[in-house]
């Protein structure tokens, strides 16, 4: 519970700031109060294949993530699967967020079917399209 409410107390300074990029953990949407933060600016949801999370995590370890962190098995699927259940929980959270990034998408559109292949830049490129349609009025999720 220390770590929501330091998270939230953190949000609240930072949404005081102007011309910043914050990134957020996938829980910080669970919390109300921390949405009330997050939309004094633009939020930005990156979606990403819960199957790509899952290789991506499995790949680099679980070590580092508190709700991801196993003792035997596995790993690629007690993560999937447990990626899969915080997905289905915070969905709903997820869809306020002003503009989503799709990376499937963005695949699709290259010919590919891996994400991996997507590149920081092009990714942060399409975020930047999506916030300059959510600013001219058009539907960007």
């Amino acid at each position: 519970m220390l770590i929501l409410m330091l998270q939230t107390e953190v949000l609240r300074k930072l949404s005081m700031m102007h011309r910043y990029v914050i990134s957020t953990g996938g829980g910080a949407v669970v919390r109300p109060i921390n949405w009330k933060y997050m939309q004094q600016g633009i939020s930005v949801r990156l979606d990403v294949p819960v199957e790509a999370l899952a290789q991506r995590i499995t790949a680099v370890g679980t070590d580092s993530r508190p709700l991801l962190h196993y003792e035997e098995g596995d790993a690629y699927t007690k993560t999937f699967m447990r990626l899969s259940a915080l997905f289905k929980e915070r969905s709903e959270a997820y869809a306020n967020a002003n503009v989503k990034v799709s990376l499937e998408n963005m695949a699709a559109k290259l010919g590919s079917r891996d994400e991996s292949d997507l590149s920081p830049t092009a990714i942060a490129m399409e975020a930047l399209e999506q916030i300059k349609g959510f600013l001219m009025g058009e539907d960007g999720c």
